[in-house]
Formats: C-alpha cells, sequence, structure tokens
C-alpha cells in the first residue's frame, strides 16, 4: 500500500543491530522525525479542469533524460540488508530509468556496481558520493575509479568533518562491519587494503576548487541548508546543491530539509540545478518539493527498505510507488509535467 509497509517488512527481516544502524539518526532524532514531519505543515492548493491527459514526469539533469524526479539516495552497507546489495539496487534503479548515486561506503566495488546491467543493455546511470579524504592521492585515485567506471556526476558530501553522535550504533557495539563485508571503494590502488573513511574536520571551500581542478564530472554539493553556503557553491563553480541534513544522522536539531529547500533556492537564482533528499516518503512529498523549486528528490531509506524486504523487486517497488504515486498528486494537482509545479500551488498550514 505505502512504503511503510515495506519498511515494516524489511525490519522483520533485518538484524536488530542492522536495522538500527539503517533507521537510526544523531542525538535525539529530533531532525531525523522532522525530516518526514515537515511535510505535514504544507498544504497542496490545486488546480482545477487543467486537462492534459497522461502525466509526464521526465527531467533533464547534466544534459541526461530521467524517466522520473527520483533518485537513489547514497546509502552505505547495502550488503548488510541483503546479499545481493547495491548490485540489485543498480538493476532496480535502471529500470527504474533514474539515477543511482553510490556511496563511498559501499560494500560492492563501483566497478561492479557499474557492470550490473550490461547483460541487459542498460547501464544504470551512476554519480558517485565522495567523502573528500585528508591524503588527497587516495582521493583522486578513488574519482579516478568513479569515473573509468562510468559516472557521470560527483556528490561530495559536504556536511561532514565528524561523524555524527549516533546512540543507537554506539549501544548496540556497531563500530565496523561483519566479517567478509568491506568498504570496496576505500581498497588502496598499490596494496590492496582497505582503509577506513576519514573524516576530515579541516575541509574547507578550496577542497571544492581542487575537485573543480582534477575532474570534469560534475559536482553536486551534498548537504546544504544554510543560503550563504549556497551562494558561495555557485561561487565556487558547484554544478548543483543538494539540500540534505544528512538524513538526521551529523548535526541533531537542525531544520527538515523541506524547510530550508526555499532559501536555498532563492539564493542560488537558477544559476544551478537544487535537489532535495530527506523524509521524502510519498508523491505528495515529491509534488511539495518540486514546486518549491527542487529538480528532483532523493530516497535513501526507503530504497533500504525495499532491499532489505525483497532484494531487487522490493527496490523496483519503491520506484514503481513514488511514480504512481507523484502522477496521481500531480494529476489532481493540475499539473501534467514537473515543470507545472510552481510556489503558488502550496500553503502553509497546520501541521497534522
Amino acid at each position: 500500500m505505502n512504503l511503510d509497509d515495506l519498511r515494516t517488512e524489511a525490519e522483520r527481516r533485518l538484524d536488530p543491530v542492522h536495522r538500527d544502524f539503517f533507521a537510526g539518526g544523531a542525538g535525539d532524532e529530533r531532525t531525523l522525525r522532522a525530516n518526514e514531519t515537515a511535510f505535514d505543515a504544507y498544504r497542496i492548493l490545486p488546480r482545477v479542469l487543467r486537462g492534459g491527459g497522461a502525466r509526464d514526469l521526465r527531467i533533464t539533469l547534466f544534459g541526461d533524460e530521467l524517466a522520473l524526479p527520483v533518485l537513489a539516495s547514497p546509502t552505505a552497507f547495502h550488503r548488510l540488508a541483503h546479499p545481493d546489495g547495491e548490485l540489485a539496487c543498480a538493476r532496480a534503479v535502471a529500470a527504474a530509468g533514474t539515477v543511482m548515486v553510490v556511496s563511498m561506503a559501499a560494500t560492492t566495488p563501483i566497478e561492479a556496481v557499474a557492470a550490473a546491467t550490461d547483460a541487459e543493455r542498460r547501464r544504470a546511470r551512476l554519480w558517485f558520493q565522495l567523502y573528500p579524504q585528508p591524503d588527497l592521492g587516495f582521493t583522486e585515485s578513488v574519482i579516478r575509479r568513479a569515473e573509468a567506471a562510468g559516472c557521470q556526476a560527483l556528490v561530495v558530501t559536504g556536511d561532514s568533518p565528524v561523524f555524527g553522535w549516533r546512540e543507537r550504533d554506539l549501544r548496540n557495539g556497531f563500530l565496523d562491519l561483519p566479517s567478509g563485508l568491506w568498504c570496496e571503494n576505500m581498497r588502496d590502488p598499490q596494496t590492496g587494503t582497505v582503509r577506513n573513511i576519514v573524516m576530515d574536520d579541516r575541509l574547507d571551500w578550496a577542497r571544492i576548487d581542487w575537485l573543480r581542478e582534477i575532474t570534469r564530472l560534475p559536482v553536486v554539493l551534498k548537504g546544504v541548508l544554510h543560503p550563504a553556503d549556497a551562494r558561495l557553491a555557485v561561487e565556487h563553480g558547484v554544478d548543483a546543491v543538494l539540500v540534505s541534513n544528512h538524513g538526521g544522522r551529523q548535526l541533531d536539531g537542525v531544520p527538515a530539509s523541506i524547510d530550508a529547500l526555499p532559501a536555498v533556492v532563492d539564493a542560488v537564482e537558477g544559476r544551478v540545478p537544487v535537489l532535495l533528499d530527506g523524509g521524502v516518503r510519498r508523491g505528495t512529498d515529491i509534488l511539495t518539493a518540486l514546486a518549491f523549486g527542487a529538480v528532483a528528490v532523493g530516497v535513501g531509506r526507503p530504497v533500504v527498505w525495499g532491499l532489505a524486504a525483497r532484494g531487487e523487486a522490493g527496490v523496483r517497488q519503491v520506484f514503481d510507488w513514488l511514480r504512481a504515486d507523484l502522477a496521481r498528486a500531480m494529476t489532481l494537482a493540475g499539473a501534467v509535467r514537473p515543470a507545472d509545479l510552481t510556489p503558488d500551488l502550496i500553503l502553509p498550514g497546520a501541521a497534522g
């Protein structure tokens, strides 16, 4: 019936420690909860008698046409959810006709993820999520692997100079992957050993400038909430900004992504695309984000729930359901295509 049903099924199947890793947030998890509940504070003001027939959900990002304005956000450790892990996700996302953002903390190497759909002659559209490492040489080697695998953009996470305080994981003693699982994109090209991901508390705008010099891939800056940072991102040559609070897993108490979105859209003044992730669970959530100016949204935890519940078929169900629910919401709101969704369709209202 909805994505919560898949979550319920997934939670029955997952090891409780791994379930808490995927579900949990930082601190008291206020931001984690707010990401979903914040959508309740907005009301859709529909237009009527707009006609138009079937909805056209296609969008274009970086010159690539996507079948719908929903991406698979980067999420770590897919093989904790299902043995096929990132491979199953890549096949499902390719079938949906959209983008999978592959996590730097994937449990399958980027080369294998890229090859996952070759047998169908339909490669997944892949972007690569990057935590810039203090070792610039190693960071560049990871980028070269992503480029060689055919990734079409880099999604640079800017909101993680240190790890967030995640009490569920601490209570459960979840400090490392089980035996046999590794962050495969962290293998040293010289030694073959797997490095730990290092959060760099010296990360600054100079690192974005360096990335712009060493790669021709579009750079998406993920973790933008403040409009001043959105303006700086444009000044430093970023190709898109992703409004995100890391799924509530970094600094607890920051705004829900949807609440931060309008000011960021205003700040970039149409110079680069704005994306959003955090709390998107229904077609009406997608509609609200697009009406506020997002070009597309990302979903993270729902992909993991689908994967844990039913493998590749479950991830396909996530995107099929969101596609149908968005098309229904757009029809009822009087919009034929995403470009028809404008701020005047959204009203603030009492939550609940």
